[in-house]
């Protein structure tokens, strides 16, 4: 008897565990916002097509990618984001002017150690947020002057990261919405690509989880549980039969 129950904590242990923390953002708020370079004609995680670089486009941080690789929920999506003031300089600097860029999301930025996109269900990342965009910049898409600076204070251009207000926007109003060739998956990809025209609430037009498909196991690095492609139910059932045959 002490050998089954201890195998049952076990096991409802593992159970929990997976449970899915993927974060319900609400439609505006605040995040912050980093910046990545992506190669040419390279295919990011949500496998778009690479005419989906020829636009505005970002890679949202893991907890709010909805998937720990691969697709996500959060493949699609597009946000109008707009500057708000730099985080890491001293003092912050506030621009004179207000700049925003919609982007649509078509990469993960990985949650890992105390990264920008490092936060989790139990704790923001180092700028107090749970979202981070991580713009893909310098690009034909935006202006080299996107951000704003004040070299001759500062002494430099590029402030790294930046505090912004977010707020989900139809992909109508992103600039690639026009052109088809920019919202199609990338078909040699076959049930790996997901790239969503234009992505709502609704489970019928947005990207499942690979994670939930796959079963991607937890990190045991970080404190962050993984969900599973098995339902919670099937776990039971699983587990039961797995004691019955003890």
């Amino acid at each position: 008897m002490t050998r089954f129950t201890c195998l049952w904590f076990w096991c409802a242990f593992l159970v929990l565990s997976v449970v899915p923390q993927w974060i319900q953002y609400p439609p505006d708020g605040h995040a912050t916002m980093t910046h990545y370079t992506m190669p040419s004609n390279y295919i990011a995680a949500c496998g778009c097509t690479t005419d989906s670089e020829k636009y505005p486009t970002a890679a949202m941080s893991q907890y709010a990618f909805g998937s720990s690789t691969s697709y996500g929920p959060g493949c699609g999506r597009c946000f109008n984001l707009t500057l708000l003031n730099t985080f890491m300089s001293n003092p912050p600097f506030y621009p004179s002017v207000t700049k925003s860029v919609v982007v649509k999301v078509t990469d993960l930025c990985p949650l890992g150690g105390a990264g920008w996109c490092s936060a989790t269900a139990n704790k923001p990342n180092a700028g107090g947020a749970y979202i981070n965009f991580d713009l893909m910049y310098p690009s034909s898409a935006i202006p080299d002057n996107f951000f704003p600076s004040n070299a001759s204070y500062y002494g430099y251009t590029d402030f790294g990261v930046w505090n912004v207000s977010y707020q989900a926007v139809s992909c109508t109003e992103w600039s690639g919405y026009k052109n088809a060739a920019a919202l199609g998956s990338v078909t040699s990809l076959g049930s790996g690509a997901c790239c969503p025209a234009n992505p709502t609430d609704s489970t019928n037009d947005t990207c499942p989880s690979y994670s939930q498909q796959n079963g991607i196991p937890p990190d045991t690095h970080t404190n962050w549980a993984y969900p599973t492609s098995i339902p919670y139910i099937s776990w039971l059932s699983v587990l039961g039969g797995l004691f019955l045959s003890l």
